[in-house]
């Protein structure tokens, strides 16, 4: 029998190995009329290639610290799944002069300039599309991901016990404690294999990224993650639920 996930990026690998067609991520947000759904393989597979960039184009080591100045998206999610994956310390909406490395929105592009070394930046646009122009000073992460590997492989083992999330506000997580406060999650929130959860949350603090991602994945569900639902009424959003086979919501 293997060991159960100790990191979100064993959850994913358990999840792969159990259902890789199974919907994983869906994502709305309701600014541009935009919806994505990924499945645990094809998400599977954008975390295999941010973290081949991570690891190789951007020489990240585990450690290191990546400032995540995104908001609650589905290409946020896969970078906290790539970072896990590499042993890189995801620090979400944290000080870009003290990171590594920085992944930048188009919102927060000039806070991001104060981080020295890499920059990455995601123009968060429908179907993933590349930036008109490439902000001066990032590369952009839609034209470098597609080229990297579909599979991923670390240099060196990731330790579960090393510092893995931090959160603003919040005491920085290892790879265990993270995993293990989702699964606290799930079982508060009534998850189990199959449950389909509604988000609302924004990814900025450990009540949204559980809600929004983790909570499910630990349970072996699966979430849809809404941004800018401010512009839709009450009985929109429940026919929402209703189409996608929401079991849970948490706004």
């Amino acid at each position: 029998m293997s060991a159960p996930p100790r990191t979100a990026a064993e959850l994913l690998a358990s999840a792969l190995a159990q259902d890789a067609g199974r919907p994983l991520v869906t994502y709305y947000d309701d600014a541009t009329g935009e919806r994505v759904e990924l499945s645990v393989a094809t998400f599977s597979n954008w975390v295999a290639k941010t973290a081949n960039l991570l690891q190789d184009d951007l020489a990240a080591e585990p450690g290191d610290r990546l400032a995540l100045l995104l908001p609650a998206h589905w290409q946020t999610a896969v970078w906290l799944l790539a970072c896990s994956s590499t042993g890189v310390v995801a620090d979400v909406q944290g000080d870009p002069a003290a990171a590594s490395l920085v992944v930048s929105g188009p919102d927060t592009l000039e806070a991001a300039r104060a981080c020295s070394g890499e920059r990455i930046a995601l123009a968060l646009r429908p179907l993933g599309a590349r930036f008109p122009q490439t902000p001066e000073g990032f590369a952009d992460y839609a034209a470098e991901v597609p080229g990297q590997g579909d599979q991923f492989m670390a240099y060196a083992p990731v330790d579960p016990d090393a510092p893995a999330l931090r959160l603003p506000g919040e005491p920085e997580l290892t790879g265990t404690g993270a995993v293990q406060r989702a699964r606290e999650d799930a079982e508060t929130f009534g998850l189990t294999p199959g449950s389909r959860l509604l988000s609302l949350r924004p990814y900025d603090s450990w009540a949204g990224l559980s809600a929004g991602l983790l909570a499910p994945l630990a349970a072996g569900g699966s979430v849809v993650l809404c941004r800018n639902t401010d512009r839709l009424d009450p009985a929109t959003l429940a026919k929402r639920g209703e189409d996608e086979r929401v079991t849970h919501t948490i706004d």
